[in-house]
Formats: structure tokens, C-alpha cells, sequence
């Protein structure tokens, strides 16, 4: 699916923090995708496409990302987005959902499970940040080039080059040399022709620090919806090791699951293995799940 077509049908709520934008496909219980730093709601195509007939399939765009405005002067950082996603929910009249998490936005979806817990039916989190990881030894050059503010030029190179970008995020994907230009263009140039999106990232790389996954680390180890950790062996960032660390930690743990050799974005780059853990995982939360209001299509 091209990006032209994933956002053909893109929408837009209102809420305290923004304009939201996001992407849907299906229609019954809803499933809520997040997304890490730097991309948008297209990371989750694959999966929009192929779990609509079980959920109300639906991709949000972060603050700082994608299609979504946040307010002027809004706090954008991991927390903040982890209460973004419950006031969005509201804005969608939608009580609990299968929560999706990757990379930053699955740390995003830690905190939102120990800050919302009633919210969810279940969670899903593939590599992801945890605990004081956050941000990841790997990761801290970019992190310290966004604090010198070299952001603005990085990311101008990454549009003008496109392997410029292959070559950055090359430890992140099994096969940078296939992400192609229309899909990086999809995730860049929101920032490149948006300086106050560009301005908004930066706040959200800044604000990158492991004392938000640690303030909720209590909540983790009380939550008891079910839970799939996915997780990609060959990663520099997110080492398999912290898979363990979650599925210790979060006591709805139902089944932990290895890619062997995959990468961060291996929702994006083996759709089917993933998607086949995350119906089984979404099937198995189904029969015994009340019914309310996330029933309800928008």
C-alpha cells in the first residue's frame, strides 16, 4: 500500500493537545497503533491491511509526527503523548483498545498502560524502549546531534538524499537499501516543509530521558492485560534482553516471541510473521472482552 493511498483516507480529531491526525480501516473493537520517533502512522500499513476483519484498525499520528498539529506552546514529550492517546480516545468516543507499540512509541504505550490500565484490553509491544533505557546507548549521538541543533540540516539531507537516510537508520531495518523514496519521503517530509513540526521534534527528541518509563514501573508490574512481547533479535538499540526485562515486569504476559535477525521496524518489514503473532494475540483477547462503547464505528 502506498502512502497515497494509506492517507486517502486520513481524519482529524480535535483535542486539548491537538489536531490529531490518523488513518483507520476495519470495523468492531478497536486496536490503536503508535509509532516511534521520526515516522507516522504509514510504519503500520501492512498491519491496517491485513487485521481490519478482526479490529477497528487505527494508526495515529504522535505529536511532533506525521499529519497531527499539536497546540501551540503543547508539551510534546513521551508522557505527554501517552496522554494525548486517552484524550484522543475520548475525542473518539472510545472506551479500551488493543494498544500497539514501536520503538518510542512503545514506550509511549508503557506509560499509557500504567497511567490509563481500565483502558485496555490488551498490549502489544515490539522493540521498544524500557525502564533506563530511554533513550538507548546507540541512539545518543542523534540525540546529542538534535541538542546542538543539527537537526534542521540532517533532516534536509536525509530528504535531499535519500541515502543519507538509509545510511542513519541502516541499523534500525534488516534491508535499509529497499526502504524506498516515496516511503521516506512519507515519514521526512512532514518536518522538512513544517518548521514548526521540525521545531516540535526536536522538543520530543529533548526531551528524551528514562526517568518517564521509570516513574511508571510500579504500574507495569500491576498490569494484568494480556500481553504480547514481539521482539527483534538483531538490534542494536533495543537488545533482546529487554524483552525479558517486560515480560518479567508485566505480569499479563501471555507469550513472548522472537524474530530471529529482525530489526526495529520489523512490523514494516515482515508484516506477515508479525501479523500472524498479533491476530492469534487480538483473537485470544476477543471472546473474553466486554463489550462497550470501542465497538462503535467513527
Amino acid at each position: 500500500m502506498d502512502a497515497a493511498t494509506f492517507f486517502a483516507a486520513r481524519r482529524t480529531v480535535r483535542t486539548s493537545s491537538g489536531t490529531i491526525g490518523y488513518v483507520e480501516r476495519g470495523t468492531g473493537p478497536v486496536a490503536l497503533f503508535v509509532h516511534g520517533v521520526l515516522l507516522n502512522g504509514y510504519l503500520w500499513r501492512h498491519q491496517l491491511d491485513a487485521l481490519s476483519d478482526v479490529r477497528r484498525c487505527i494508526a495515529v499520528d504522535l505529536l511532533a509526527h506525521g499529519h497531527t498539529d499539536a497546540a501551540d506552546g503543547q508539551d510534546v514529550s513521551v508522557t505527554a503523548n501517552a496522554h494525548m492517546l486517552a484524550q484522543f480516545l475520548d475525542a473518539l468516543g472510545i472506551d479500551r483498545v488493543d494498544l500497539v507499540g514501536n520503538d518510542s512509541g512503545g514506550g509511549i504505550c508503557q506509560i499509557f498502560a500504567a497511567l490509563y490500565p481500565k483502558r485496555l484490553r490488551s498490549l502489544t509491544l515490539t522493540n521498544c524502549d524500557a525502564h533506563d533505557n530511554w533513550p538507548p546507548e546507540a541512539f545518543a549521538p542523534f540525540v546529542a546531534m538534535v541538542a546542538d541543533g543539527g537537526l534542521p540540516g540532517t533532516i534536509q539531507a536525509m530528504v535531499g538524499d535519500k541515502s543519507v537516510y538509509r545510511a542513519a537508520l541502516a541499523p534500525a531495518y534488516e534491508r535499509p537499501q529497499d526502504v524506498s523514496d516515496p516511503t521516506i519521503d512519507t515519514y521526512l517530509q512532514p518536518f522538512a516543509r513544517d518548521a514548526r513540526r521540525l521545531k516540535q521534534l526536536e522538543a520530543f527528541v529533548n526531551a528524551f530521558d528514562c526517568r518517564h518509563t521509570l516513574a511508571i514501573e510500579d504500574g507495569l508490574r500491576t498490569l494484568q492485560v494480556p500481553t504480547l512481547i514481539a521482539w527483534g533479535t538483531d538490534d542494536i538499540y533495543f537488545a533482546v534482553e529487554w524483552s525479558h526485562w517486560l515480560q518479567k515486569a508485566i505480569p499479563g504476559t501471555t507469550r513472548r516471541v522472537e524474530f530471529e535477525g529482525a530489526r526495529i521496524f520489523f512490523p514494516e518489514e515482515r508484516p506477515d510473521d508479525f501479523n500472524r503473532e498479533l491476530r492469534a494475540h487480538l483473537e485470544a483477547t476477543l471472546a473474553s472482552a466486554p463489550r462497550t462503547r470501542d465497538n462503535a464505528t467513527a
